[in-house]
C-alpha cells in the first residue's frame, strides 16, 4: 500500500447515528422544528430589546447579547446535523470541519463567560441598587461584552488551532455529529496526554470558575433577597433571577460533563447527546424561559405584535 503522507484528510466521515438508524428521522424532525423556533425566539428578544425603550438597560443589553450568541452556536451545527441525518452522506470537508471547530468553540467559550457577567449584573441590580447605574454604565457594558467576546475567541482560536495540528494516521472517521474538540483529541493517534491536559485545564478557566463565580453572585442575591420586606419585590427578583439560573443549569450542566473529563474517556454516545443538548436545547428553548417568566419582555413582545397587527 501507499503510505499517506497528506497531514491531514481531505474530508471527515461523521458516522452520527448511522449505528441507530432508527434515530436519525425522528431528530431530523426534531432539530427542523427546533432550529426555526430558536432563531425565530432569539430574533424576537433582540428586536423588542432594541425597540422598546422599557427594555434600554444592562441586563436587556447583555441578554440580546446571548440571543446573537445562541443564534450563531446554533446554526455552526445544526445544518450541519441536518445534512448528516437527513442524507446518506456523512461527510465533512477539512475546511469545514476546521471552520466549525473555530466558530462552534469561539461561541461556546463566550457563552461561558457571558452568563457569569449576566449573574454580576444582577448581584449589583440587588445586592447594590444604589450604586447600580454607576457601576453598570454603559462604557462598564460594552467593556465587559468586548472581553468576554475576545476572551472566547482566543480560547477557540488556540484549542483548535492546536487540535488540528495532531496526527490522525490516515483516520478520516468522527464518531459524532459534528467536529468537536475532545472527540478530534480522542481520534488522534499518538501521544495526545499534553493536549488533554492543556483542554482540562482551560476548560477550568471556561466552566468551573465562571459557574463558581455564578454560585457565589447567587449566594449573595438570595440573602439579598431574603431581606427584601415587599413580596412583590422578592417575587419580581427571583423571577428575574430564576430565568438566569435555568439557563445556566441547562448549559453548564452538560459542557461540564462533556469537557471536565479527559477525552479518553468520554463514552461513544455522550458526545451526540450533549451537543444536541447545548446546542439545539439550550438555545431553542432561552427565548422562552426568559419570555414566560419576565413580565417586561412579555410586556414588550405583546405590543410589538400589536404595533405590527396595526400596522396591516
Amino acid at each position: 500500500m501507499e503510505p499517506n503522507n497528506k497531514s491531514h484528510p481531505e474530508e471527515f466521515i461523521l458516522l452520527g447515528f448511522t449505528d441507530r438508524p432508527w434515530l436519525e428521522l425522528p431528530l431530523f424532525i426534531i432539530l427542523l422544528i427546533t432550529y426555526p423556533m430558536a432563531m425565530m425566539g432569539n430574533i424576537a428578544i433582540i428586536l423588542v430589546s432594541k425597540l422598546d425603550t422599557r427594555l434600554h438597560s444592562p441586563m436587556y443589553f447583555f441578554l440580546t447579547n446571548l440571543s446573537f450568541l445562541d443564534m450563531c452556536y446554533t446554526t455552526s451545527i445544526v445544518p450541519q446535523m441536518l445534512f448528516n441525518l437527513g442524507t446518506s452522506k456523512k461527510t465533512i470537508s477539512y475546511v469545514g470541519c476546521a471552520f466549525q471547530l473555530y466558530f462552534f468553540h469561539t461561541m461556546g467559550g463566550t457563552e461561558c463567560l457571558l452568563l457569569a457577567v449576566m449573574s454580576f449584573d444582577r448581584y449589583v441590580a440587588i445586592c447594590k441598587p444604589l450604586h447600580y447605574t454607576l457601576i453598570m454604565n454603559q462604557r462598564v457594558c460594552i467593556l465587559l461584552v468586548a472581553t468576554v467576546w475576545l476572551n472566547g475567541m482566543t480560547y477557540a482560536v488556540s484549542e483548535a488551532t492546536v487540535t488540528l495540528q495532531l496526527p490522525l494516521c490516515g483516520r478520516n472517521t468522527l464518531d459524532h455529529l459534528l467536529c468537536e474538540i475532545p472527540v478530534l483529541i480522542k481520534t488522534a493517534c499518538g501521544e495526545k496526554g499534553a493536549n488533554e491536559l492543556t483542554l482540562s485545564v482551560v476548560c477550568i478557566f471556561f466552566l468551573a470558575v465562571p459557574l463558581c463565580l455564578i454560585l457565589i453572585s447567587y449566594a449573595c442575591i438570595g440573602h439579598a433577597v431574603f431581606k427584601i420586606k415587599s413580596s412583590e419585590g422578592r417575587k419580581k427578583a427571583f423571577g428575574t433571577c430564576s430565568s438566569h439560573l435555568i439557563v445556566v443549569f441547562l448549559f453548564y450542566g452538560p459542557g461540564i460533563s462533556m469537557y471536565l473529563q479527559p477525552p479518553s474517556s468520554i463514552s461513544r454516545d455522550q458526545p451526540k447527546f450533549m451537543a444536541l443538548f447545548y446546542g439545539v436545547v439550550t438555545p431553542a428553548l432561552n427565548p422562552f424561559i426568559y419570555t414566560l417568566r419576565n413580565k417586561d419582555v412579555k410586556g414588550a413582545l405583546g405590543n410589538l405584535m400589536r404595533s405590527i397587527f396595526t400596522s396591516k
